[in-house]
């Protein structure tokens, strides 16, 4: 992570250090220049003769902020000095942007509202210049044991670039020579979902902390700016995402809620209580008119976007459903469950398409009595229509559109948790249980 520690960047711990050593000589106890004492919090806060100078959630609003990122010399705080290291700017600028704690424990300053969100009226087409990342700034990674598990990952629907989940940060790579971009940083911990929006300008992430925490993120997928911070659960979230014109983020969780929010100010537009158990897997259709939504215990239900109000119960599985995803045209919806099914839903009348009940048949090892695991873990289509989904019998398979299988591939010895298709449709990507990334070239 960008501060080296566990928690999130707090005035405590992480940014009076830095105020002590640069600022407080013009700026404390003993001097206050412009009426702004930063060396207390309350004071920081309060800003000085000329008004506040921290906007949380904001640095790009944030005097302080931009007083110390001017290119002007003759302007640049502090004075007649060199500028402050990368690592110290972009630790204030993470303090300011995800709410001004003043401890690692408290709750952010920001109260679930806009940043600087402004989705443009052409948000869900095919963008005449696809968004790629350019100067994403380098963050610090703290070193672990082993790697994070792959729990989420995805690709650009218009452009070479797949974003992996990381130990509280995302990576941005080139899905065909898996040259890193950058690392996008994740303080609230870990991803478990990462969507990239219909337009591949707006990147979301959502994670957090179990039995703590849980926030959305977006970022501007060109040069990795947060653009808002979303919710304030008390477990990590599940499952999200962002609706195709971006005026929309839905969210699910252990619990058993799916929240809608606006992106506009942040505010929560409804919610939906119908589910018994954890939320795992949700989606808006590619109009953005329906959002589906599927729980641990088989249950999957059609929604109408704009209000919650209940279109269809979609019954057929019996366990968790793992990953459900829209054909690239909306007629069909896919389910797919630790029962081993897959399936390919006509959301018209609700009626199974396509049905497999034993998509990923395992093979019994010698010896071995009893059921053996054919859950699927991932399902998602590629811009041609056809399915990849990844199972515990440690293969990944690409389906045709009528439902017939085009190729089969071997994960090894590793758990594929994730299965995508990137872009043009000639790499298939996976990620596993150990962290790492396996490919394969499509015909």
């Amino acid at each position: 992570m960008l501060n080296g520690g566990d928690g999130p960047v707090s005035y405590n711990e992480h940014i009076l250090p830095i105020l002590k050593k640069h600022c407080v000589g013009c700026h404390g106890n003993d001097k206050q220049k412009a009426g702004l004492n930063l060396q207390s919090y309350s004071n920081a806060l309060k800003g000085g003769s000329g008004g506040g100078v921290l906007v949380a959630g904001r640095s790009s609003k944030s005097t302080l902020y931009q007083a110390i990122i001017d290119p002007d010399d003759d302007s640049r705080m502090p004075p007649e000095k060199p500028p402050l290291p990368d690592d110290q700017i972009d630790l204030i600028r993470l303090w300011i942007d995800t709410g001004l704690r003043q401890a690692s424990s408290d709750k952010s300053l920001v109260k679930d509202r806009n940043t600087d969100f402004h989705p443009a009226a052409t948000a869900g087409q095919q963008p005449e210049s696809p968004a790629v990342p350019r100067g994403i700034p380098q963050i610090e990674i703290e070193p672990t044991t082993r790697p994070l598990p792959v729990l989420s990952m995805d690709s650009s629907p218009w452009a070479p670039l797949l974003a992996v989940a990381g130990q509280g940060y995302v990576t941005l790579l080139d899905s065909e020579t898996y040259r890193e971009f950058g690392k996008l940083p994740f303080p609230e911990g870990v991803p478990h979902v990462i969507r990239f929006s219909r337009d591949g300008s707006v990147l979301l992430v959502a994670g957090g902390k179990p039995a703590d925490s849980g926030k959305v993120a977006l970022f501007d997928v060109r040069d990795g700016r947060r653009l808002l911070t979303l919710g304030d659960e008390n477990d990590a979230i599940q499952t999200a995402d962002i609706s195709p014109d971006l005026k929309m983020v839905a969210i699910g969780g252990t619990n058993r809620k799916a929240k809608v929010f606006s992106t506009k100010d942040g505010k929560q537009l409804y919610e939906i209580t119908k589910h018994t158990d954890w939320i795992l897997a949700l989606a808006f259709s590619p109009d953005g008119k329906q959002l589906a939504t599927a729980d641990r215990s088989g249950g999957l239900h059609l929604w109408d976007a704009a209000n919650g109000g209940i279109l269809l119960t979609l019954a057929e599985h019996k366990a968790a459903i793992r990953a459900i995803d829209w054909r690239p045209d909306g007629k069909l919806l896919a389910s797919a469950g630790e029962d081993g099914k897959l399936v390919w839903w006509d959301t018209k009348d609700g009626w199974p398409s396509i049905q497999k009940t034993n998509a990923h048949p395992p093979t019994r090892p010698s010896g071995a009595y009893g059921d053996i695991p054919n859950g699927i873990l991932a399902a998602k289509f590629d811009q041609q229509g056809n399915l990849v989904t990844s199972g515990r019998d440690k293969k990944v398979r690409v389906w045709d559109p009528s439902g017939s299988i085009l190729s089969t591939h071997d994960a090894g010895d590793s758990l594929p948790l994730q299965a995508l298709i990137s872009y043009k449709g000639n790499i298939l990507h996976s990620g596993d249980n150990e962290g790492k990334l396996h490919n394969w070239r499509l015909k």
